[in-house]
């Protein structure tokens, strides 16, 4: 037999430690979820939304085709055709408002990589690509690894994927004949990290950078994240135990997650847009990476008023026509 512990031999003593085992089980249950969706999160399907977008996409002024790279990435690639659609009419008056040479409807003036975040998918993307591609660019959308219906099962931020932007774009740029140059890269929150590691490196083709609702390291992103969810008490240990998991599932330490470090080697233009009320990804972090591009850049930060981590890029604030300014006036 078992020994029976002192826990038993007691009935003042059950009902705590029956709630402290619940909570060490509910603890451990955290971390295990939190490490393994760091690394791999549940892959969204496609939507009702996407797939009316994808049905018509001349009602949204665009082409859409599919292309899949060398290694397996999947992607969409974007282009403006026939009359701009509601949301390309509005940020071409937006763009004429700021007085900004507007091409006609049609037109491709350079070529845009745009990086989703995590947990999403190519296709939540299709909107941002409608208004861009209305401002005269040409949109390719990959699913990163272990999102979509790319093969790959696990994400590391851009450490391991940080010239899968390139390789696609590249690959896209020769299957449809069109020139890569000038191209910019465009990335949110997990996506984000993936586009400083890849703007940071020596061959990249890159001529200018936006950067939404991002972070300067992953570990104090994910501690911030797990202080709100245990509190200040378990968010060491849940942590810890976090990291164990991310690192046992992509051989590779939480904390070598470091967009912060890479992005003080980028020298081309650089905007930072972060909503000030994002609980997700701290504003703090957001500076943080925005500080970290070096003085010498160039670089503008904005901050989205109320704006939270999912909908920076939804609320009042005019947030696309700034990110095609900053693209039709680098893109050259």
């Amino acid at each position: 037999m078992f020994p029976i512990g002192p826990v038993l031999r007691s009935r003042k003593f059950l009902i705590p430690s029956g709630l402290l085992a619940l909570a060490g089980a509910a603890s451990a249950g955290l971390m295990l979820w939190a490490g393994d969706h760091l690394a791999s999160p549940p892959r969204r399907s496609l939507m009702d939304h996407h797939r009316e977008f994808l049905a018509d996409p001349a009602a949204h002024g665009m082409r859409i085709e599919r292309f899949t790279a060398s290694d397996g990435t999947p992607c969409l690639v974007c282009t403006p055709q026939g009359v701009p659609g509601m949301r390309g009419a509005l940020i071409r008056d937006q763009l004429e408002a700021r007085n900004l040479t507007v091409p006609s409807f049609g037109a491709i003036t350079g070529n845009l990589m745009l990086l989703h975040g995590r947990k999403g998918r190519k296709e939540d993307f299709l909107p941002i690509a409608e208004r861009l591609c209305a401002a005269g660019f040409r949109c390719i959308i990959p699913d990163l690894p272990a999102h979509g219906e790319h093969p790959g099962k696990v994400i590391t931020y851009g450490v391991r994927e940080a010239a899968l932007p390139a390789q696609v774009f590249r690959e896209a740029s020769r299957h449809f004949g069109f020139q890569e140059q000038p191209c910019g890269l465009i990335g949110m929150s997990m996506g984000g990290s993936v586009a400083v590691h890849a703007a940071a490196l020596p061959d990249a083709p890159w001529k200018a950078l936006v950067i939404i609702a991002s972070f300067d390291a992953l570990e104090p992103a994910v501690r911030g994240q797990a202080t709100v969810r245990v509190g200040d008490t378990l968010a060491s240990p849940w942590m810890e135990g976090a990291a164990k998991i991310y690192e046992s599932k992509t051989g590779l330490p939480l904390a070598s997650v470091q967009p912060g470090v890479h992005a003080a080697r980028i020298g081309i233009p650089t905007l930072v847009a972060h909503g000030t009320n994002d609980t997700i990804t701290l504003l703090s972090s957001g500076r943080k990476l925005f500080d970290a591009f070096p003085a010498s850049t160039e670089k503008q930060w904005i901050e989205v008023p109320g704006a939270g981590h999912d909908n920076v890029l939804i609320t009042e604030f005019p947030i696309y026509a700034t990110i095609a300014e900053w693209m039709i006036n680098h893109l050259r």
